[in-house]
């Protein structure tokens, strides 16, 4: 399908790509991986044609069709609806919408064969491409990633960018290309859009390419890991957790070879140091210095997994109790978040808040830090507990103008230099890059610093919202190894469950309005919840996780009121048209899975009839929907 062969591609200087070749077949599903900077991104920018290769060639097949996600996507603005812009994708439906409509009003004064021959064609194609179900599949989706239904209706421009970028997920998916090309597609995504997204994955039909740093992510939804790095691509034919143990035995093997060659070497540096000036052994000599010139050189295996070892220290022990809230009640305006929940947190919990966007999660962080006031409740915090707060705003109170070890140094933790540089070095900065200015920073670099002053604050209760945010995998497991030695009690937000899940001792969640928790594993928990699902269906009841409505609030008894002729009329009348619009959506349906069965083209004045039925029923439908709106207000 697509073939890249002998690639080469510069930064300036600097080299990306030196001689890379890759063959993506119509069903591969890649992972593409490597450091950050190894030109991950850029490889997906030279398929779709931003950039043009230095060197070799990238051949496609003429049918190859392409979908990019990627961050540049978060400018786009509009204020149509979501639904609107998730459609576009069905662009040549839409177009040709346009012209059945045309058709049929011509046909008020024109009823001639060819006309209806015209028709026919055009809605047999309408149907080919998906017509009559696109607006179905694009609800779909979009409810898939997160949105509600009510939603739908909202403009793009009302959305922030994390959700717009959704949306834009959404668009490209309903294309269908041959090739899905995703840059880092779960960092807008929450825990069940995540899941949702792997599955419909797992069933597409075309290939896809998949940059991130979500582990659990490439485990589910990837055959193939193509990692980049010294230039080339390297393939590996598995998903993420075969790659690494692949990629161990390729280092074993290296290593071997490596020592074995070096040994060699030696053993003919000294030959030639020994005979070099013997006339019987000059030739001899000289002929091995010939040899080893000409040798190729296998280089050593650098170790990738950067090893933590940082000091945590206290002021002060707190005591066993670390925070206390009873009964808190959290509103905003009428919107309900928490109702009569209780949060008690002891000494040593490794806890991880998990659950989907919009349940609440960082309106707890911040009552839990005391950063925002309960609607009703107490918040007690416990004896000698100093709080440290991460979430994704420290990145801008960050100073840009410091150097990041002045950055350090000011964070108040009165460690020396060489300790600093040590912690630092154990977050990738190494060397005269501690002399880099805040500005000049990445936002994954950014994402480091922050997390390094957080960790050196000498707190013993530490809030983080998000850590993972921005952190490649390499950073990601420095992270959990900073906190594997941490000894104090912490909260952490995230959506990355390969960190969850070697972080936290207990689960938090919310649901039905109120916190609840699991006192084990994110594996464990995961495996609990498809439990209850399971015994909750077998048993006929609702979901227990499904969203429950807001509790309405109880009002004192008033007297009856009395309405008037005209209230009686318009609600008899509102009666009346709910059962008419009831009867034409049923009647609509027919009409339309009526449309969707290719043997209606067969016979003209069968799919004539049809036609015009179900244009004059959704007409009068729509006109009965705005008298509903219009009755519904009196």
């Amino acid at each position: 399908m697509i073939s890249i062969s002998d690639l080469d591609f510069h930064f300036g200087s600097r080299t990306l790509y030196d001689g890379a070749s890759l063959h993506i077949k119509p069903k591969d599903k890649i992972g593409l991986i490597g450091l950050n900077g190894t030109g991950k991104s850029t490889l997906l920018r030279l398929l779709v044609g931003e950039y043009r290769p230095d060197g070799g060639s990238i051949s496609m097949s003429k049918d190859v069709s392409l979908g990019f996600l990627n961050q540049d996507l978060l400018s786009y603005d509009t204020h149509e609806s979501i639904l609107h812009v998730a459609m576009q994708a069905f662009e040549e439906a839409l177009e040709l919408q346009k012209k059945i409509d045309a058709v049929l009003e011509e046909f008020e004064t024109n009823y001639s064969d060819e006309l209806v021959e015209k028709l026919a064609a055009m809605q047999e194609r309408f149907e080919a491409l998906g017509g009559y179900t696109m607006q179905a599949k694009a609800e779909e989706i979009l409810e898939g990633l997160g949105f509600s239904t009510e939603e739908l209706q909202r403009p793009l421009k009302s959305f922030s960018g994390g959700w717009r970028m959704r949306v834009m997920l959404a668009k490209i998916l309903l294309q269908q290309p041959s090739l899905l090309l995703l840059d880092e597609p779960t960092n807008h995504l929450d825990l069940p859009s995540i899941k949702w997204i792997e599955n419909y994955l797992s069933g597409y039909e075309g290939a896809v390419i998949i940059v991130s740093h979500d582990r659990a992510f490439l485990d589910q939804t990837t055959n193939t890991t193509v990692e980049v790095t010294g230039g080339k691509l390297v393939p590996y034919a598995g998903n993420y957790s075969f790659y690494l143990e692949e990629k161990e035995e390729r280092n074993l093997i290296q290593k071997g070879a490596y020592e074995n060659q070096q040994a060699q070497i030696r053993q003919a540096e000294r030959f030639i140091e020994r005979f070099k000036a013997k006339a019987s052994k000059a030739k001899q000599a000289q002929s091995r210095v010939k040899a080893l010139d000409k040798l190729e050189r296998i280089e050593d295996v650098t170790p990738e997994a950067a090893k933590v070892n940082i000091r945590f220290q206290f002021k002060v022990e707190p005591g066993r109790h670390i925070l206390r809230m009873e009964h808190v009640t959290k509103k905003y305006d009428q919107k309900l978040i928490f109702r009569d929940t209780h949060v008690h947190i002891e000494r040593g919990d490794k806890i991880a808040l998990i659950g989907a966007n919009g349940k609440g999660k960082s309106t707890l962080m911040r009552l839990v830090a005391g950063t925002e006031a309960p609607t009703a409740g107490k918040h007690q915090l416990g004896h000698n507990v100093i709080m440290s707060f991460y979430a994704q705003h420290q990145l801008e109170s960050l100073n840009v103008e410091n150097e990041i070890l002045q950055e350090m140094n000011e964070a108040g933790s009165k460690r020396n230099e060489m300790e600093l540089r040590s912690v630092l070095g154990s977050f990738l900065f190494t060397g005269d890059q501690v002399f880099k200015k805040i500005k000049v920073l990445s936002g994954g670099e950014k994402s480091r610093v922050a997390l390094a002053k957080t960790l050196i604050s000498e707190a013993n209760f530490l809030l983080l919202d998000e850590p993972t945010n921005h952190l490649d995998m390499v950073s990601v497991n420095i992270l959990i190894q900073a906190l594997e030695q941490y000894e104090g009690t912490f909260i952490v937000i995230s959506h990355d469950r390969y960190f969850v899940e070697n972080v936290a001792t207990k689960i938090w969640y919310i649901e039905d309005f109120q916190l609840k928790e699991y006192p084990g594993t994110y594996v464990e928990w995961e495996q609990w919840m498809e439990d209850r699902e399971k015994a909750a269906k077998k048993a006929g009841l609702p979901s227990p996780s499904a969203p429950k409505p807001q509790p309405k609030e109880e009002k004192k008894a008033e007297p009856a009121k009395t309405s008037s002729p005209d209230q009686k009329k318009a609600l008899k009348e509102l009666a009346e048209v709910e059962a008419k619009i009831d009867t034409l959506e049923k009647e609509l349906a027919g009409y339309e899975k009526q449309l969707a069965d290719p043997k209606i083209y067969e016979n003209a004045a069968q799919l004539k009839d049809a036609t015009m039925k179900f244009e004059q029923v959704k007409k009068e439908l729509a006109q009965l929907n705005d008298r509903w709106e219009m009755l519904a207000e009196v």
